[in-house]
């Protein structure tokens, strides 16, 4: 007999969640801006953004998140700052509030994630731990999430993945000094105010291999439609092009197999994202690296 699926983290659970978080008057109006590992709603026309994570799990990754924040700010990087300096654990749910941005001048471009990248890459460590990119280690909690969605066989073999790539990223040898990295580089989480591009979602701050920024890019253009052309303007604006390196193959698998199991995680309640995990796992188990996957 198969355990049930674990409840699903929709809109509405996140909007309970903001009303016991002590705003019954915004979660009714509250705009939803994403709904992923966290759910992130607006409040009001002036007011803060908030946002909820998945599970209690993710509550020492969003005190480390504001405490990234502080340090880059100290730091002189540009990145969204906390309107509220803990975060709360709300029914099972991390809760934080982040200062409203000004609406975006344009969308970000390749050209911008990678002015902030080099900024980043430059920092020493910052005077409190940060940890390890840890890209594998939500694989098992996505896979629990998903429960009967994703078949057992399908589970087992993305294990196989996870144990194999993760196995493999620890024998690597990085051609840039290890030290901090965002650890989800990809243009949406760069925002263009009136005063300049703004780093934006910092949950994956790690220190590791900077490879790590550099290869979501290269994915970027294999898997989801990026431009050679607009791949080629981040290259020329980072100044190095990992795919130059013998190691990309190994972080591209691993981002591959954590980017497949996470949608996973969405399934039980979405017939998009099943559908979406069942393109990505067959693409995985056939070898395909040309089948073109879509964000979610």
């Amino acid at each position: 007999m198969t355990a049930p699926s674990p409840a699903a983290f929709t809109e509405a659970r996140a909007r309970d969640v903001l009303a016991a978080a002590g705003r019954p008057d915004a979660a009714a109006g509250a705009e939803l801006l994403s709904l992923g590992e966290n759910a992130v709603f607006a409040l009001g026309a002036n007011g803060p953004v908030v946002r909820i994570g998945r599970s209690a799990e993710l509550l020492e990754r969003a005190e480390r998140e504001l405490a990234v924040a502080r340090w880059l700010a100290a730091e002189g990087v540009p990145a969204v700052q906390a309107a509220e300096p803990v975060a709360t654990l709300v029914d099972g749910h991390p809760v934080t509030y982040w200062q409203r941005l000004p609406a975006a001048e344009r969308p970000a471009s390749p050209e911008d994630l990678a002015t902030l990248l080099k900024l980043v890459h430059a920092l020493p460590e910052p005077p409190f731990a940060l940890p390890r990119r840890e890209l594998l280690g939500g694989v098992e909690r996505w896979l629990r999430l998903a429960g009967d969605a994703v078949s057992a066989a399908d589970a087992d073999y993305l294990r196989g993945r996870r144990d194999a790539f993760a196995a493999a990223a620890s024998a690597l040898e990085p051609r840039l000094p290890r030290g901090p990295l965002h650890g989800d580089a990809l243009p949406r989480n760069v925002h263009i105010g009136p005063d300049g591009p703004v780093l934006v979602d910092l949950e994956t701050f790690s220190s590791d291999l900077r490879e790590h920024d550099l290869v979501v890019m290269a994915l970027s253009r294999d898997r989801y439609g990026l431009s050679p052309e607009a791949y080629d303007s981040f290259v020329s604006a980072y100044g190095w092009d990992v795919r130059d390196w013998e190691g990309c193959a190994v972080l591209r698998g691993a981002r591959e197999t954590a980017s497949c199991a996470w949608v996973s995680q969405h399934a039980p309640g979405n017939p998009a994202a099943r559908t979406e995990f069942g393109r990505r796992i067959a693409s995985l188990r056939e070898k395909d690296a040309t089948v073109r996957w879509y964000p979610f």
